[in-house]
């Protein structure tokens, strides 16, 4: 989805750990804008704005506007992106340009909502099997996401790809049978009975070893004699 948006980019001569190192501590991050037939142009930009732009309702597939100075005015989206995994910082981002008069291929996010009857009625589980379907659209019919209603399954029953509403000239990419959720009988934890016939084994009680009376009167013969 397009966005008012812009990002200011600047152009970077050189690459590599070093100066990658050196934006980061001017607060920025390297990044590659690529696409559209012309040539791909390395640039830093501010990691702020990027992560403001990913963390938004449209996230990655938000278009911007980017602007490189002294360079290009473009539309733009967010197509990879590397974090730091302790730090969370921003490593790197590639940025693809966008030809607003072009079908693109985009993954979006799907929503249930509602409580499905196979679980109110009969007890069962709801499980939402994916979260996101991919669709091609022209840039500025991008939706946000999908909400789907599940009220209406039962156990048994599931809401695939292909029943979605998409709307306009959108197409669904993934395929139409690819399950996006469905409704499943709890399993019951199964004690099983002995077979017919077969008398179940009880612990064997501790054995008890008995002195014969040759033995007791054995011991008791050191005690007589010590009196």
């Amino acid at each position: 989805m397009r966005k008012d948006i812009t990002v200011a980019a600047e152009p970077r001569s050189s690459r590599g750990k070093n100066e990658a190192r050196r934006l980061r501590v001017k607060g920025l991050a390297p990044a590659i804008l690529y696409g559209s037939g012309s040539p791909a142009v390395a640039v830093s930009i501010s990691p702020k704005e990027i992560n403001r732009i990913l963390h938004s309702n449209t996230g990655h597939n938000t278009i911007f506007n980017l602007s490189v100075l002294g360079g290009e005015d473009t539309p733009a989206m967010i197509v990879d992106w590397q974090s730091d995994p302790v730090k969370e910082n921003l490593l790197h981002v590639d940025l693809k340009r966008i030809d607003l008069s072009k079908r693109i291929a985009v993954k979006v996010r799907v929503h249930t909502t509602g409580e499905p009857k196979g679980v109110k009625l009969q007890g069962g589980l709801l499980e939402v099997i994916t979260r996101e379907i991919e669709i091609e659209c022209l840039p500025d019919e991008i939706p946000e996401s999908y909400t789907v209603d599940v009220t209406e399954l039962m156990i048994g029953q599931n809401l695939r790809a292909s029943e979605i509403p998409l709307g306009g000239s959108v197409k669904l990419v993934s395929g139409p049978e690819q399950v996006v959720a469905h409704v499943v009988a709890l399993k019951a934890e199964v004690v099983e009975a002995p077979a017919e016939g077969v008398v179940a084994a009880t612990p064997a009680e501790p054995e008890v070893i008995k002195k014969g009376k040759k033995e007791e009167e054995a011991e008791a013969e050191p005690e007589k004699k010590k009196k």
